[in-house]
């Protein structure tokens, strides 16, 4: 466990090295103090004299539900695919010739390493989104007086997803020991495989009817990640206090990672450097 800590360190110090975590925390920060100047104006105009002040306080609420909806999806998809851009090189630099060398000879296995990797580059990200969603929820929360504290859980939901895709980088940096592969088919799986499998199982399901076209679409939908879903209806169920309701996704997208981490090992300790 030492070693794999050790790992982790190096790792989120690789990531605050590179200008892209400071871009990425500019931009959050950009988008905290752009939240603050859009909540004090609506909240300034909400606060209109005569108005009944229970009556108020629900209108208050309400806006701040509606701002906290309306950044999620934004947001958070913008900083996960920030993220995968972010991490997509670390396993590829760790390949190198002269890195991987120094690395294997120290008293450090293969999986130890894989497995540091993996959490250094969840921590980072992990905190970069705290940094973001707490940001926005501070803001919405001192200036209507809404703490929603449940809001806080997107925090877990995006930082999940971006867990399951990153183990797809790091299997398929272990493979080309690049990093192109990796983060094009995290990107093809969560702008385009994910959403299309989960409107041809839920919303256009009722209108295939051939029944091989449907046993194909299940079959793709319960093995790729459901990035659709956890950044979708659970995201959203999570930031408005209701919690996860079908854990199917959840399950079956950890399944994927824990097989896609399981496998990087396999075939990083199968290598020759």
């Amino acid at each position: 466990m030492h070693n794999i800590w050790i790992t982790t360190l190096y790792t989120i110090r690789e990531a605050l090295a590179r200008k892209v975590f400071i871009f990425f925390l500019g931009l959050s920060a950009l988008a905290i103090i752009l939240t603050a100047v859009v909540v004090n104006v609506l909240n300034d105009a909400a606060l209109v004299s005569g108005v009944n002040p229970e009556y108020n306080s629900m209108i208050l609420e309400e806006i701040a539900a509606s701002i906290q909806l309306i950044i999620i999806t934004p947001l958070a998809n913008l900083c996960l695919l920030l993220a995968i851009f972010s991490t997509a090189s670390f396993i590829p630099n760790m390949l190198e010739k002269g890195n991987i060398d120094l690395l294997l000879s120290k008293p450090v296995s293969r999986p130890q390493l894989l497995f540091g990797k993996f959490l250094g580059g969840f921590l980072v990200v992990l905190l970069n989104l705290t940094f973001l969603v707490a940001g926005v929820w501070l803001v919405i929360a001192v200036r209507f007086g809404a703490f929603n504290f449940p809001f806080l859980t997107i925090i877990l939901s995006v930082s999940f997803t971006f867990a399951v895709l990153y183990s797809i980088m790091i299997l398929l940096g272990v493979v080309t020991q690049g990093s192109m592969a990796g983060m094009m088919v995290a990107y093809f799986i969560f702008l385009i495989l994910s959403p299309l499998l989960s409107a041809g199982r839920n919303q256009l399901g009722e209108f295939i009817t051939s029944d091989i076209l449907k046993g194909i679409i299940d079959f793709f939908y319960y093995i790729i990640p459901k990035t659709a879903e956890l950044m979708g209806n659970i995201t959203i169920d999570l930031a408005l206090g209701k919690g996860i309701n079908n854990w199917q996704p959840v399950l079956t997208s950890f399944a994927f990672m824990a097989a896609a981490i399981t496998y990087a090992v396999y075939i990083f300790n199968k290598k020759d450097f």
